[in-house]
């Protein structure tokens, strides 16, 4: 009965807020998908790629560059799910601070993890450099803003454990803050020059089409119903067509509530949905606009209810925090986003939000990305815990380097997958305190 409960929830899960994307600023201002169709005969290939965002994307390309014969089986468009609703903050390394990292997955696999996650966003940006992807990139650093004396203390500890580490992060004074934002309330922030933005869909749309230039298939609006053993090799079901495979990898994470029937989805059970919503306003005019984030930084906070904000290149000011627009949030969090705009950047003068629409992040218990590999030739990742982007980017490089032999590609270790029976509840926790702390809340501090 709990299960059936779970996966009612998952399916209720699938259609709350926007997801149809079509107030979604990154659909507007992206530039096209590359042309895909749907699957509607049979196909034989290598790997089969299950999920068209930026881990399934990553995997492709770097398996045909390789010279790898590869089939992305996306059941929506290119980047339909958290790839396409993602801040766009490109970061270093996992919301876990380093060395708690390092203590729950051990010496070795912790600090290489850490290196590989903290090298991240040079591997983004690289790819975008390479292959002439247009989407955005501002490669030149993120704040995470201090709230009190609190958030103070945590983006010191971060700062000094990355540093410990070689990396160019730095604890910056209240003052600096406010010069690097243009708002006030802060209390400090940690300036990581690793990272930066990228506007998400975009990169997605060009992960695809270098990775078709490369020579993998891209089929879209094809959704994957059943997926067994057939021998030697893995035959997947979807609605027109069906694939042969030799191996298979499972890059739906958060979305994966949209294969009800795969069994290798199973990792579902064990993640915590965290919805997160966006607004977008207007163009703002030029002065007002240089006045915010001058130096094109992307921000989010340490409040225990984030908030997130940043800029497009059209000078619209993106802001972000938890929750659903749903029929019954959609109105709290668009007045609370007022409000807090408002109240950062008070010489902000007149605005409408012109765009909105909210996404799924998958938490996991220990806010760790997770491995699996439910059989032989099969392998799945989730858990990226609000950094898609560039965890997505990596892992998929990783798990081509596995699809191809090489286990010691991918930095972690595998594991089995363990349900989290409270997942449910936490996530519409998550919501409804989300819900009632933006009801009240009027300022940043």
């Amino acid at each position: 009965m709990i299960r059936l409960l779970e996966y009612v929830f998952d399916q209720v899960a699938g259609i709350m807020g926007n997801e149809d994307n079509h107030k979604n600023l990154w659909t507007y201002s992206a530039p096209p998908a590359p042309p895909t169709s749907p699957l509607e005969s049979s196909l034989s290939t290598s790997v089969a790629i299950i999920g068209g965002g930026f881990t399934g994307l990553s995997t492709a390309l770097h398996l045909a560059e390789a010279g790898v014969d590869c089939a992305v089986l996306e059941a929506k468009t290119i980047g339909f799910g958290g790839s396409g609703r993602n801040v766009g903050l490109v970061n270093a390394g996992m919301w876990v601070q380093p060395d708690d990292l390092v203590a729950t997955l051990g010496a070795d696999v912790g600090n290489r993890l850490l290196r590989e996650l903290g090298d991240g966003p040079g591997v983004v940006y690289s790819l975008i450099e390479k292959h002439g992807i247009d989407c955005e990139a501002v490669h030149n650093g993120t704040l995470h803003l201090a709230i009190g004396e609190a958030g103070v203390k945590e983006v010191a500890a971060r700062a000094e454990q990355w540093q410990r580490r070689g990396a160019p992060v730095e604890a910056i004074s209240a003052r600096e803050a406010e010069r690097l934002t243009g708002a006030k309330g802060f209390a400090g922030a940690l300036l990581d020059r690793r990272a930066g933005t990228v506007q998400p869909l975009a990169y997605a749309h060009g992960l695809a089409k270098a990775a078709l230039a490369a020579g993998a298939k891209i089929f879209t609006a094809t959704p994957v119903a059943h997926g067994a053993k057939n021998g030697k090799s893995f035959q997947l079901e979807t609605p027109r067509g069906k694939v042969t495979a030799e191996k298979v990898v499972i890059a739906s994470n958060a979305y994966a509530f949209m294969m009800p029937s795969m069994n290798w989805s199973a990792h579902r059970e064990e993640i915590t949905f965290l919805n997160y919503f966006q607004f977008a306003t207007n163009p703002l005019p030029a002065d007002v606009a240089a006045r915010i984030l001058p130096e094109g930084h992307g921000c989010w906070d340490t409040g225990t209810v984030m908030i997130s904000f940043r800029k497009d290149r059209a000078g619209r000011l993106i802001f972000g925090s938890i929750g659903v627009l749903d029929a019954i949030g959609t109105g709290t969090h668009r007045s609370f986003a007022r409000r807090q705009v408002q109240s950062m950047f008070p010489f902000i003068g007149n605005f409408d939000f012109e765009y909105w629409w909210d996404g799924k992040i998958d938490m996991t218990r220990s806010s760790l990305p997770v491995f699996h590999q439910p059989e032989e030739n099969v392998w799945s990742i989730t858990g990226y815990n609000g950094r898609g982007i560039a965890p997505g980017t990596v892992f998929g490089k990783a798990l081509a380097g596995v699809a191809m032999g090489n286990r010691a590609a991918m930095p972690l270790e595998t594991s089995a997958v363990v349900r989290d029976p409270m997942r449910t509840l936490k996530t519409q926790f998550y919501n409804t305190g989300a819900l009632a702390k933006h009801f009240v809340d009027k300022r940043v501090s």
